[in-house]
C-alpha cells in the first residue's frame, strides 16, 4: 500500500474488489431516475400514443394532486402507470406531488413526453411534523398540516427543490 495511490470512492472501491465493477455506460444500476442504467425506457401503449380527439361536451380537467410510489404507503403506482391512465381517461394535464419531495419527476417527465401530455411538478410538503411520527417510521399519512405546493414554471421548480 502506498500513499500516492489515485483517488478512489469507496463505493467504487467495494464493486472492484467483490467483482461488480462497473462495464462503462451511465448508472449505478440502481433504480436513481436519472441515471439508472437497469430502468428500460418508458415506452407507453401504442393506443396511448395516437392521435386523440376530444369527446364533444368533455370538461377540461387536470388532476392536480398526485402521488407515486414514491410516496410509500400513500401512492401505489410507477409514475409512467399514472400517466398511461391519466391518458386513458382523457386528462389535460396530470401534477405529480409526492411527499415532501420531487422523487418521481424525472421518469414521470420522460412517460408524459411520450404521450405528449402536459405535466406539472410539486410536492406535498408537510408542516408541523411531530418529533418522531406516531406508529414509528412507515406511516402512509406524516402527521402534521399539508400543503400541495406546485411549480408555475421552471425558477418554481428550482425554488420548489432548494426549500425541499
Amino acid at each position: 500500500m502506498g500513499f500516492d495511490n489515485p483517488p478512489v470512492r469507496w463505493k467504487e472501491l467495494e464493486a472492484r474488489l467483490s467483482g461488480r465493477a462497473r462495464q462503462g455506460g451511465r448508472g449505478d444500476g440502481n433504480d436513481a431516475p436519472a441515471w439508472s442504467s437497469k430502468r428500460p425506457p418508458s415506452t407507453p401503449p401504442a393506443a396511448l400514443t395516437a392521435p386523440r380527439s376530444r369527446p364533444v361536451g368533455a370538461v377540461p380537467y387536470a388532476e392536480l394532486h398526485c402521488h407515486s410510489n414514491f410516496s410509500f404507503l400513500d401512492g401505489a403506482s410507477h409514475p409512467e402507470e399514472l400517466v398511461e391512465e391519466a391518458t386513458r381517461l382523457g386528462l389535460e394535464a396530470l401534477a405529480l406531488t409526492d411527499h415532501d419531495g420531487l422523487y418521481g419527476v424525472v421518469r414521470f417527465a420522460e412517460a408524459a413526453r411520450e404521450v405528449g401530455m402536459p405535466t406539472i411538478f410539486g410536492a406535498e410538503v408537510t408542516l408541523d411534523l411531530p418529533a418522531a411520527p406516531p406508529g414509528g417510521a412507515g406511516v402512509a399519512d406524516p402527521a402534521g398540516t399539508h400543503v400541495v405546493v406546485l411549480a408555475r414554471d421552471p425558477v418554481g421548480y428550482t425554488r420548489l427543490a432548494r426549500a425541499l
